[in-house]
């Protein structure tokens, strides 16, 4: 008899996950599935512990559902990708494996791992599935058999592909008579695990699925309207569940059409869609620019902008003591339940790469410790697009003012007194420049002074950035211009 293995990685579910479904397929195998912690290696790629939280949630549940249609799930645990390759050899050796089935994953050490897995095992039959996007990478080129560069030519280009034909969902395995032998119970991953509130991330697959129905049957449709305003229940939080694979964005597209079938003609829940196809293009273009993984930007000259090193501005941004109510609260808020809404990410981000000239780097790295959805791709693509270093066709000089964006997305403060208590006597006018209340009235504040000038701070990034595209090298004490390791992600 046949025995198949699935090698489960950020893929934790049964419904639509092509590997599993793709080993089930002979109902005379014996099938298996593996899952290994690599403590060692999330710690280098700094995992956030509420991730860690998440992932270990969703293997007990998924050891509960592999086990109910007779696949046995082991959890073991190698220290790093290298002790994985090996504790994965063992296994199929232990188990007699004959055939191993798993999801791609595209970040740098992710593909070097893989390789190295099929190269050793050379009496097992391996196949690889492209399933944690719609399109494969490298499916989507220009006319010249080249990666876009830009967004939006990338989104309807690929909503072109969409159109001629949409990625089928797979269903989940059907009962298979139970192994003689059966895996042991989950154990402690050995990894901090700080606990995610399960009212906010679905804590179950089931769970996950029925969220995302309900997004989709109303929410979906107001997102463009709701999406911005942080105090608003607009978006999905549905990224923890894609990060780690308990959901499939198939599932997500099909779930979408489905309510709202013109999404793909730019209709109702058409903004939603366009999320899912950033997702879709900061993959595809971490495949083709490896160097995405290794810390470099995507804009070459832009590894030559003199970034300041200022440990307290970066302490004070991490802390959300800044002085600047809207960036505070989206740091509190990251640093109370490791998610932040879109439109905070994109100001914070700002804030630190353009206000404070901190090295995009550092916040990337401070995000991915935090966040519940911690997702290279995304988090990197994000954090290059608000520090211009990446494919955004805008100019380097778009600065977000953060006052500003406080006014224009928690006008009258909901988000910001929720967490700020400091500011609670603050009059509603006055909570995006509170200091200014402050000293008019003569009170005093348990809240930070701004640790910078906006309207000054601006005028360095702009000076720095048009020095670095220039190819002009900055005084020695005018920063910093940090060369990327070759150390991948």
């Amino acid at each position: 008899m046949a025995t198949h293995l699935v090698w489960l990685r950020t893929d934790l579910r049964i419904h639509d996950n092509l590997a599993l479904a793709a080993a089930c397929r002979d109902p005379q195998a014996q099938v298996l599935a593996l899952y290994i912690a690599t403590p060692g290696q999330w710690r280098e790629h700094h995992l956030a512990p509420r991730q860690a939280a998440f992932i270990a949630s969703h293997l007990h549940s998924l050891h509960a559902a592999l086990a109910e249609r007779g696949i046995p799930l082991w959890v073991e645990e190698a220290d790093d990708f290298s002790a994985s390759v090996e504790r994965l050899a063992h296994f199929c050796q232990q188990h007699q494996v004959s055939h191993l089935f798993y999801n791609y994953q595209y970040e740098f050490n992710e593909r070097q791992r893989d390789a190295a897995v099929e190269s050793s095992l050379s009496e097992v039959i391996c196949q690889g599935f492209d399933d944690s996007v719609l399109l494969p990478p490298g499916s989507v080129l220009t006319g010249g058999g080249e990666m876009y560069k830009v967004f939006t030519p990338f989104k309807n280009a690929f909503i072109r592909r969409l159109r001629e034909g949409l990625p089928a969902c797979v269903a989940a395995p059907k009962p298979r008579q139970a192994p003689a032998r059966l895996a042991p119970p989950v154990p402690e991953l050995n990894y901090p695990q700080t606990p995610f509130d399960g009212l906010l991330f679905a804590a179950d697959e089931k769970t996950a699925l029925a969220r995302l129905r309900a997004f989709c049957q109303q929410p979906a449709a107001d997102y463009e309207g709701q999406r911005d305003f942080p105090a608003v229940e607009g978006t999905s939080r549905l990224s923890p569940c894609l990060a780690i694979g308990v959901l499939s964005p198939r599932q997500c597209l099909h779930r979408l059409l489905t309510e709202h079938p013109a999404a793909l003609d730019g209709g109702a829940g058409a903004t939603w869609l366009n999320e899912l196809i950033w997702r879709e293009f900061y993959r595809h273009l971490m495949v083709y620019y490896p160097k995405l993984c290794k810390g470099r930007p995507f804009v070459a000259w832009t590894d030559k902008v003199a970034w300041r090193e200022e440990d307290g501005a970066l302490q004070a941004w991490q802390r959300g003591e800044t002085g600047f109510p809207i960036v505070d609260a989206a740091m509190r808020q990251l640093n109370a339940t490791g998610w932040m809404h879109n439109r905070l990410r994109m100001i914070v981000a700002s804030f630190l790469t353009k206000d404070l000239r901190l090295d995009w780097r550092a916040g990337e790295r401070y995000f991915m410790s935090q966040l519940i959805d911690g997702d290279l791709a995304a988090n990197n693509g994000g954090w290059q697009w608000a520090a211009s270093t990446g494919t955004d066709a805008a100019p380097y000089f778009r600065i977000f003012n953060p006052t500003t964006q406080g006014e224009k997305f928690d006008k009258q403060g909901v988000f910001m007194r929720r967490w700020l208590p400091e500011l609670a006597k603050v009059p509603e006018k006055a909570l995006h420049q509170p200091w200014v209340w402050a000293d008019k009235q003569g009170v005093t504040l348990d809240y930070p002074r701004p640790i910078v000038d906006h309207k000054q701070a601006r005028q360095e990034p702009l000076a720095a950035w048009e020095a670095a595209r220039k190819g002009i090298i900055p005084p020695p004490d005018g920063g910093s211009c940090p060369s990327a390791s070759d150390t991948a992600r």
